[in-house]
C-alpha cells in the first residue's frame, strides 16, 4: 500500500491537486493553451505554426505537475545562457549536456536558423511578376511598413527598452518568421508573447483588415478598375533576386540572411534548372522547419513570461502596429491617385503591404469585389504583398544594425 502511495505522489496529478495553489499561473498557461489549439484547429488561424506553438507551450507548462526532471525545455538554463557574468554563457555545449529536446530544438531558433530557411521556402513559392510588372506596388509595400516605426515610437513612450521596443514594432509587419528572427536577435525573453501575437494577428488578416480598408476609402475608391499588369519576362524574373540581394546586402547588411535566403529560393523557381531544389524548399525543407520552430517557440510561452502586464502591452501594441500597417499601404495609394491622371490604383491593394502573403492580397480581392463583382485585384494586390515581405525584412535588419 506505501508503494502505491509513493507512486501517487509521483504522479502529474498529485502535483496538480496537491499545489494547485502555486501553480495556478502554470495551470492558466494549459487553457491558454487548448484555446490556441481549438483557434488553430477549429477556426484554421495560421494552424501549420499555431498548433504547434500551442503544443509547445502546453508541454512546457506540464512541467509544473511532471517534475523539473521530466521538463523538455529548461528557462534557467537559457537564463544562464544569456547571463554575461554566468561561466555557461553563450556556451552550446552546456545546453546540449544538459537539455532536454526542446532545448535542443530552440537552438535553432537561438541561432536564428529557423526563420532564415522558411524563408528559402516562402522564396520558392512566391511569385514575383506582379512586384516586377508594377515597381510603384514597391512604395505601397514600404509604407505599410510605417506600423513597425509608429509602434516601435509608441513602445518606447510606454517605457520599453528599445529592444523590445523594436521587437514589438515588427508585428506591424505581418510577418510571423521576420518577428521570431527579429525579437530573437534583439530580446529573446519576449519570443512567446510576441510570436503569439504575430501569428494570431496574420490569421486575423480577414477580421482585421476590411473595416480599416472601408473606413480610409469612398465607394467609388473601392471600385476602381486597374488595367491588367503587363508580362514579365524570364530573364527579368531570374534578373531580380540576384539584383534585390545585390542591393539590400549593400544598403542593410543586417537584412541580408533573410532576404538572401528568400531571393535563394526564388531564384530556385524561376531558373527554372533547380526543379527538385525548389520543390524541397517548397515542402519537404518547409514542413520540417515550421514543426521545428513551432513547438520550440511554444516552449518559452512559460507563466512566468506570459502572464504579466508586459504581454497584455505587447497584444494591445500588436494589433495597433497592424492597423497602422494597413492604414498606411492604403493612404499612400490615395495620395499617389492625386498625381496619377490614367491608371488610378484602387487603394484596397495599398492594404495588402502587409507581409501575410497572400492572405492580406486576397482581402483586397475580396472587399473589393463587394463593390464591383467584375473587378479582379488579387494580381494587382500581390506586388504590395510581395513587397511587404522584402520591406519588413530590411525594417527589421535596421532595427537590428540599430539597437543589436
Amino acid at each position: 500500500m506505501d508503494r502505491i502511495i509513493d507512486f501517487a505522489k509521483t504522479t502529474g496529478f498529485y502535483m496538480l491537486f496537491g499545489n494547485l495553489k502555486e501553480n495556478w499561473t502554470s495551470l492558466a498557461m494549459i487553457l491558454i493553451s487548448l484555446f490556441l489549439l481549438y483557434l488553430g484547429i477549429k477556426k484554421q488561424f495560421e494552424p501549420l505554426l499555431l498548433v504547434g506553438i500551442a503544443f509547445g507551450m502546453l508541454l512546457t507548462n506540464l512541467t509544473a505537475f511532471t517534475g523539473a526532471d521530466n521538463a523538455m525545455y529548461h528557462t534557467e538554463l537559457w537564463t544562464q545562457f544569456m547571463d554575461e557574468s554566468s561561466e555557461f554563457y553563450h556556451s552550446y555545449g552546456y545546453i546540449m549536456s544538459n537539455g532536454g529536446l526542446l532545448d535542443f530544438l530552440y537552438i535553432g531558433v537561438k541561432t536564428c536558423i529557423y526563420p532564415c530557411l522558411i524563408f528559402i521556402g516562402i522564396g520558392a513559392m512566391t511569385d514575383f511578376e506582379p512586384l516586377i510588372a508594377s515597381p510603384k506596388s514597391l512604395l505601397l509595400g514600404a509604407a505599410a511598413q510605417v506600423g513597425i516605426f509608429v509602434t516601435f515610437i509608441g513602445c518606447l513612450a510606454l517605457a520599453f527598452p528599445a529592444e523590445a521596443a523594436a521587437s514589438i514594432g515588427i508585428i506591424g509587419g505581418a510577418d510571423g518568421p521576420t518577428a521570431i528572427y527579429t525579437t530573437s536577435k534583439l530580446y529573446p525573453n519576449l519570443l512567446g508573447p510576441i510570436a503569439v501575437a504575430a501569428y494570431s494577428y496574420m490569421a486575423l488578416v480577414p477580421v482585421i483588415q476590411p473595416p480599416i480598408m472601408k473606413l480610409l476609402t469612398t465607394k467609388k475608391e473601392r471600385a476602381i478598375v486597374m488595367k491588367p499588369l503587363r508580362r514579365v519576362s524570364k530573364t527579368e524574373k531570374i534578373i531580380f533576386p540576384i539584383a534585390v540581394t545585390v542591393f539590400v546586402a549593400l544598403l542593410v547588411p543586417s537584412a541580408t540572411p533573410l532576404v538572401g535566403c528568400l531571393m535563394l529560393g526564388n531564384l530556385w523557381k524561376e531558373s527554372g534548372v533547380c526543379e527538385r531544389l525548389c520543390k524541397t524548399a517548397q515542402n519537404e525543407l518547409m514542413n520540417i522547419v515550421t514543426i521545428f520552430l513551432g513547438i520550440s517557440v511554444g516552449a518559452t510561452a512559460t507563466a512566468k513570461a506570459f502572464l504579466n502586464m508586459q504581454t497584455i502591452k505587447i497584444l494591445c501594441m500588436g494589433i495597433v502596429a497592424f492597423a497602422l500597417g494597413t492604414a498606411g499601404g492604403v493612404l499612400l495609394a490615395k495620395l499617389m491617385n492625386l498625381f496619377t491622371k490614367k491608371n488610378k490604383i484602387n487603394p484596397l491593394i495599398g492594404s495588402a503591404g502587409v507581409s501575410a502573403v497572400p492572405m492580406a492580397a486576397r482581402v483586397s480581392q475580396s472587399v473589393g469585389q463587394k463593390e464591383n463583382p467584375a473587378n479582379f485585384l488579387l494580381m494587382h494586390a500581390m506586388g504590395p504583398n510581395v513587397a511587404g515581405v522584402i520591406g519588413s525584412a530590411i525594417a527589421a535588419g535596421v532595427l537590428i544594425s540599430i539597437f543589436g
